[in-house]
C-alpha cells in the first residue's frame, strides 16, 4: 500500500467537522425528511460518479452478481439509514439524535457475531453493555424527568436507532465488496442504489420533488458537498490507511460537534440526560471499538 499524500488523522479531522454540521443542515431545511435525504444522497451521487469513471474506466461491467447483490443490500440498508435518521430530527433532539444514530459499531459488533461468527472479546461484550445502558438513560431519563427536547423525543430516539441498525447493515453487507472494489466506484454504486431507495421513498408517500425555495436547494447541495463528500466519503478513505477501530472512535466527535453546533445556531440545549445518557454511550462505544478484533 503507497503511503498517502495526505495524513489520515488530518482527513478524519476533517471529515468529522463536516458530518458534525449535518444534522443542522436537516433541521434548516423546511422540506419532507424524506426528500431532504433523497437530494442529498443524489446529488453525491452526481458529485463522485464522474470521478469514478474518469479514474476507473468501465468499472461497472467488471461487477459480478454477487457483487451487485452486496451493493444492492448496502444502498438499501444506507437508504433507512438516511430516511429514518433525517426523520428522527424533526421530533428529537440533534445531540440525543446524532448520538444515537452513532452507536452504529455497537450494532455492527453484534451483527457481526450474530450474522458472520465473528469473534467477541470480553471488552467487546462490556462495550455494547455500556452503550445500551446509556442509550436507556438517555431515550427514558429526560422523558420521565420532563426536561426532554423535542416534541416527540421517544419516537424520534427510536428513529435514530433504527439508523443506526440501518448504518450497521450498511457496513456489514458492503464489507467485502469495499475490499474488492476501488473507494470511487464502491462509492458510487451504493449512493446510487441509496437514492433510488430513497426515490422510491418520496414517491410512495406522495412528497413534491419540485417546487423547492432555492434555499432549499443549497441545502440539498450543502448536504452533498458537507456531509457527503468531505464526510462520509473521506472516512471510507480513512479505512484503508487506518484502523477501523480508530476511525470508530474519531467519528465520536460528531455527537459533540452537532450539540454545540445546535447550541449556537438553533438555541437548543440538550436536557441533563441527554449529556448523561450520551456521555456513556460514547464511552461504551469507544470500550466497543478498541475491543474488537481488527
Amino acid at each position: 500500500m503507497t503511503e498517502p499524500r495526505v495524513s489520515p488523522r488530518v482527513t478524519l479531522g476533517v471529515a468529522v467537522l463536516a458530518v458534525s454540521t449535518s444534522a443542522i443542515l436537516v433541521r434548516w431545511s423546511e422540506a419532507p425528511s424524506s426528500v431532504a435525504a433523497f437530494y442529498r444522497v443524489l446529488f453525491t451521487t452526481l458529485l463522485v460518479a464522474p470521478a469514478a469513471t474518469l479514474r476507473r474506466p468501465g468499472w461497472h461491467r467488471r461487477l459480478s452478481r454477487r457483487q451487485t447483490a452486496a451493493a444492492a443490500l448496502s444502498g438499501l440498508a444506507l437508504a433507512v439509514h438516511f430516511a429514518a435518521w433525517f426523520e428522527s430530527l424533526a421530533w428529537t433532539s440533534v445531540a440525543a439524535s446524532v448520538t444515537l444514530v452513532q452507536a452504529q459499531p455497537v450494532f455492527v459488533v453484534v451483527g457481526a457475531a450474530v450474522l458472520l461468527d465473528e469473534r467477541v472479546t470480553r471488552r467487546t461484550v462490556a462495550g455494547v453493555a455500556v452503550a445500551l445502558a446509556g442509550m436507556v438513560a438517555m431515550s427514558l431519563g429526560d422523558l420521565l424527568s420532563g426536561g426532554a427536547v423535542g416534541p416527540r423525543p421517544l419516537y424520534g430516539n427510536a428513529l435514530a436507532l433504527l439508523g443506526a441498525v440501518a448504518a450497521a447493515a450498511y457496513v456489514l453487507a458492503g464489507r467485502s465488496l469495499r475490499q474488492r472494489l476501488p473507494l470511487l466506484p464502491y462509492v458510487t454504486v451504493v449512493y446510487a442504489v441509496a437514492a433510488a431507495g430513497l426515490l422510491a421513498v418520496v414517491l410512495a408517500t406522495g412528497r413534491p420533488l419540485a417546487g423547492h425555495a432555492a434555499r432549499e436547494w443549497l441545502l440539498f447541495l450543502a448536504m452533498a458537498i458537507g456531509p457527503g463528500i468531505l464526510g462520509h466519503t473521506l472516512v471510507n478513505w480513512s479505512l484503508a490507511h487506518v484502523r477501523s477501530s480508530l476511525v470508530s472512535v474519531t467519528l465520536l466527535g460528531e455527537p459533540v460537534g452537532s450539540a454545540l453546533l445546535a447550541l449556537l445556531l438553533l438555541s437548543e440545549a440538550p436536557g441533563p440526560w441527554t449529556v448523561a445518557g450520551g456521555t456513556v454511550v460514547l464511552a461504551g462505544i469507544v470500550v466497543t471499538a478498541r475491543g474488537r478484533p481488527e
